[in-house]
């Protein structure tokens, strides 16, 4: 995937040191990687940033377990929303859900999306403890006004890319600075909307999750009318 304005960079080829010397399976595993690009007013390239992304959030693991953890474990995993408000999860009939599935029922929360995720989230803060992260420390709003900054629509691909012995997908969003202030962003996450309901529909949680985090080794700063793409790459060698 090409990215730039007057010179394409491959943001597949931005070097990442490896974890080791010694990492020789490094290539041979799940990868996911982080990429900003800063350009200037002009559009032009004056940044490019990338680092490996490996900061699932607890909402994160409690979607990707297997059913089998539910049914043997009879318990359901607690959900917590930016708003830090809680809802239950469960993919299976057991006691803490009454007898009932707490199913993904989405879209139908009054929202106009039309994808589970919506938001690459930046913010000005830190955080030592992912997992347990419910939101940024410092979230940035969306605005043109003091400290805020223009959010794009997130851009999603429609398929998983197959190319050799590699399969990823690409995620990204365009944030633009027009605050009138240089800005600086050190955390960002993957934030989704997410609708559950029990099957008899008596009980139903909503609310935006976050799924995915990140602290930036080096926290970049924007200035006004400069702008950034991210994009978040995941992938998965053979």
């Amino acid at each position: 995937m090409m990215v730039g304005s007057k010179v394409d960079y491959d943001i597949s080829n931005l070097y990442i040191p490896k974890d080791s010397k010694g990492d020789t399976e490094y290539q041979k595993s799940f990868i996911a990687t982080l990429t900003i690009i800063v350009r200037d007013k002009d559009g032009k390239v004056i940044k490019r940033y990338k680092q490996k992304s490996h900061s699932p959030t607890a909402n994160f693991i409690g979607l990707m377990l297997p059913t089998s953890y539910y049914g043997a474990s009879n318990t359901c995993w607690t959900l917590t929303t930016t708003s830090n408000t809680t809802f239950t999860y469960v993919p299976y009939d057991n006691s803490c859900s009454n007898g009932n599935y707490n199913f993904i029922n989405y879209p139908g929360n009054g929202t106009n999306y039309n994808v589970y995720l919506i938001n690459i989230m930046v913010g000005s803060g830190t955080q030592s403890n992912p997992y347990n992260a419910y939101n940024l420390a410092s979230p940035i709003a969306n605005g043109s006004g003091t400290g805020q900054l223009l959010y794009s629509s997130l851009t999603i691909p429609e398929n998983i890319t197959i190319n050799g012995n590699q399969a990823y997908f690409i995620i990204s969003q365009i944030i633009t600075n027009k605050s009138g202030k240089t800005i600086t962003i050190s955390e960002l996450g993957l934030i989704i909307s997410m609708t559950v309901s029990q099957t008899n529909e008596n009980g139903k949680g909503t609310g935006n999750i976050l799924t995915w985090y990140d602290t930036l080794s080096s926290p970049i700063s924007i200035s006004n009318d400069q702008s950034i793409t991210i994009y978040y790459n995941f992938s998965v060698n053979a």
